[in-house]
């Protein structure tokens, strides 16, 4: 079952959002002694970030049980400006306390197939015992063509039912990509779509009421096993959704 929950601004949005993340860790830190989820880059976990890192929630997090993953990545080294790594370390993880050693980010700066196997060699090593990449929450966007993560429209990678991390080569952008793939996604205890924006109100429309074909909007694929999907959008871009 899909969960729709529409708020009045893009800041509401992240700010409900990561009130959610933080009931997340506590049930998960209860349960298991530690959290983990994969973040995304984008503008509106920007602003999610923004909120973890300040107070009240920032000292409502036991960031020592803490691991932090995340969804995709650019190839590019971690200190590029569009490095998702270097976005979250300077909004989210230089602000609050996390161990460094939980911190696991995608090597953007090797080769895109080396890169994606040694992130899954690292994620099964943490997922190890569980025998699957079961992830407390995955944090994903949707971008105007529908892609998610780096799933992008008619990319090989929608079609990886083996691998956990794949290097996707995407045609438009004339770049490597590195993602996590569907099946890996779709593992996930939790998986929120955060969507702002009147630009994405005709996409969501389609991925959410329109007919099922997921090679050309990709966000259609994440449909969590045995996990909750939550969609979390303002008003701007839920304003093509039936209620």
């Amino acid at each position: 079952m899909t969960e729709l929950h529409v708020f009045p601004t893009a800041d509401a949005l992240a700010e409900a959002a990561a009130e959610y993340m933080v009931q997340l860790a506590h049930a998960a830190v209860m349960e298991q002694g530690r959290f983990s989820v994969a973040l995304s880059g984008g503008s509106t976990p920007r602003a999610l970030h923004a909120h973890l890192a300040a107070e009240p929630l920032r000292s409502d997090v036991d960031w020592g049980r803490v691991h932090v993953f995340w969804g995709d990545e650019r190839c590019v080294p971690p200190d590029h400006p569009d490095s998702n790594y270097r976005m979250a370390r300077e909004t989210l993880l230089d602000h609050v306390p996390i161990p460094a050693g939980q911190v696991h980010r995608m090597p953007g700066e090797l080769p895109p197939t080396e890169a994606a196997a040694a992130y899954e060699a690292e994620l099964r090593s943490f997922f190890g015992a569980a025998g699957e990449p079961r992830f407390d929450l995955a944090l994903l966007g949707m971008g105007d063509d529908g892609h998610t993560a780096s799933l992008f429209p008619g990319t090989a990678a929608l079609a990886e039912t083996e691998r956990w991390v794949a290097a996707n080569w995407v045609e438009k952008l004339n770049t490597w990509r590195l993602t996590l793939t569907v099946p890996t996604i779709n593992q996930a205890a939790n998986v929120v779509f955060l969507v702002a924006g009147a630009g994405k109100a005709d996409r969501l429309r389609e991925v959410l009421r329109g007919p099922y074909q997921p090679t050309a909007l990709p966000s259609q694929f994440i449909r969590p096993i045995a996990g909750r999907l939550a969609w979390f959008v303002d008003m701007a871009a839920a304003s093509g959704v039936e209620s």
